[in-house]
């Protein structure tokens, strides 16, 4: 976290052009990591629909099916795609963005760090990794039929996924939105958090541990 240096320091970015098409790079750019790094803890799910969905219907159409449920998860983080961008201009035309898009403000840092760290502990948070966590559950909650039926099973599930992930994702504005560890850091502690047996309590440790962070960050602005 080195570009940042107190209050929108030296580091800090300075209003870029955003023209119609330097607006669109960003959100393809937001729109591809999304994906990228929500996909891989969505499979297990997604393979599980597909399952199901083929047990009574052609190799052909199987694949329109569950082609549409990953149609209405993605939708899903589109959109976030685009509120991510909203963001960006807002903190580029604040100054409060690097060139690498990392934070430069050790306020806005340490607040974020806190309240992500918070959030890993409040009960909507593990309301829906229960959903993210148990895709059988889920089919049996929410199955529909039809292509209908398929994108909005995949939409309510991309909304329990931006539930349980989204203030994470804010994270990449204090890392860095294109420093590429950091990003892979993060897409590896989703996938923990919904794969592995002991995900819930990874979660809990990481909010503690942000919490922290975030406190001793914001203690040296006094």
């Amino acid at each position: 976290m080195t570009g940042m240096t107190g209050d929108a320091g030296e580091m800090a970015m300075p209003p870029s052009a955003w023209t119609p098409a330097h607006a669109l790079m960003m959100f393809l750019m937001w729109s591809i990591m999304m994906v990228a790094m929500m996909l891989p803890g969505a499979a297990p799910m997604l393979l599980l629909f597909a399952t199901i969905a083929g047990a009574r219907q052609t190799p052909a159409r199987r694949m329109v099916v569950s082609g549409t449920f990953a149609l209405g998860y993605i939708s899903v983080w589109t959109a976030f795609s685009l509120a991510a961008v909203a963001l960006q201009f807002a903190l580029e035309r604040a100054a409060l963005l690097s060139p690498m898009m990392q934070a430069t403000s050790t306020a806005m840092a340490g607040t974020v760090l806190v309240a992500a760290g918070i959030y890993q502990w409040t009960p909507l948070k593990h309301a829906c990794l229960r959903h993210c966590r148990s895709p059988l559950d889920f089919v049996l909650m929410h199955w529909r039929e039809g292509l209908h039926g398929a994108f909005t099973m995949g939409l309510r599930h991309g909304v329990y996924c931006l539930g349980c992930c989204w203030m994470l994702m804010l994270l990449l504005f204090v890392g860095g939105v294109m420093n590429l560890a950091w990003i892979a850091g993060l897409a590896l502690l989703v996938l923990a958090e919904k794969m592995i047996p002991a995900g819930h309590w990874v979660g809990r440790v990481i909010g503690a541990v942000l919490v922290t962070w975030g406190s001793v960050i914001l203690l040296t602005l006094y």
